[in-house]
């Protein structure tokens, strides 16, 4: 099957492609590199470096003539969702819509979207969240995701494109970007490794549900191949809280480091939990979580640790 993946050239969009290559698939690349990387993207798969909101998307849809679009080109940034939104909106939102265009307009048969199930659901009283849970978006990286998901559901019923929204518990694992903001996992491993202290904002209470990036693949390809009548959002994540201290300590055991961590002041608007329920996404996907957080740390810091003494 022809396929292609937008953001094709970051963390989880690489992996994706690695695994639909493995497939027997054919695979072209849509990203710009602002943060993915091209060595990345397996020589296998053809790269197209066009931005998402570029009308030059649509000439590469045409050409690569995918069924199956992965979508995961994004800006990831809560935090500079809010400090900068017209760049937010522009390639989430924005972006996301011309790549739905293009793919009207190509002949494409399926989307899978990268959403997100934390920043749409926002703080919740109900632990872990359904996808039936009203969405409350807490930052402009939130209503986006919110934005892309039901602007697929229009494409849907207007032009009848297959449209799958999967949303993600926070992601970690190998190839995720240590710098910046995103990637708390990745961020403490690289700390750790050079003997520097982690960094906790606030007490470290505040919890969220890690997914590895092998499990979210997995999760792609069982949205690609599921039956059309079984479409629709599904939460990607392990129904298991984590709090930041616990996590830190967890990767200083798997570092073998003795650096303690230091505490900063907590950020404004910062969730405090957050937490998926992913039992409809065993239901209709046939799609459960594999990799425990032990193990899937473990795999991490070896990743890392690996670029270290190359």
């Amino acid at each position: 099957m022809r396929t292609l993946v937008t953001g094709g050239a970051g963390f989880i969009g690489s992996h994706i492609v690695d695994a639909l290559l493995a497939a027997g698939h054919d695979v072209a690349v849509v990203d710009d590199l602002s943060r993915g990387r091209r060595e990345q993207v397996s020589e296998g798969a053809s790269l197209h470096v066009v931005d998402v909101r570029s009308p030059a998307l649509h000439d590469v849809l045409r050409e690569a003539r995918p069924e199956m679009v992965f979508h995961q080109a994004a800006q990831i940034d809560v935090r500079r969702s809010i400090a900068e939104p017209l760049l937010d909106t522009g390639i989430n939102v924005l972006g996301t819509v011309n790549l739905l265009q293009a793919c009207t307009a190509a002949g494409v048969r399926r989307v899978v979207f990268a959403s997100s199930g934390g920043a749409l659901y926002g703080d919740t009283e109900q632990i872990p969240t359904p996808e039936d849970h009203p969405a409350q978006p807490a930052s402009l990286y939130g209503a986006a995701k919110l934005g892309g998901e039901v602007y697929g559901g229009v494409f849907a019923q207007l032009y009848g494109l297959e449209f799958v929204s999967l949303r993600y518990a926070n992601v970690y694992g190998p190839r995720q970007d240590p710098h910046g903001e995103a990637g708390v996992v990745a961020i403490f491993v690289k700390k750790l490794l050079s003997g520097a202290a982690p960094v906790i904002n606030g007490e470290g209470t505040q919890t969220r549900d890690y997914v590895y990036v092998g499990d979210v693949v997995r999760a792609n390809l069982h949205a690609g191949a599921a039956d059309a009548a079984r479409l629709g959002a599904f939460n990607i994540g392990t129904g298991r809280e984590t709090d930041v201290n616990r996590l830190c300590d967890m990767l200083r055991a798997a570092c073998g480091s003795s650096v303690q961590p230091v505490h900063a002041p907590a950020k404004p608007g910062e969730q405090r939990r957050s937490c998926l329920d992913a039992s409809r996404a065993a239901e209709l996907l046939r799609w459960a979580p594999e990799v425990s957080l032990e193990e899937g740390l473990g795999r991490t810091v070896a990743y890392f640790r690996q670029g270290a003494a190359a």
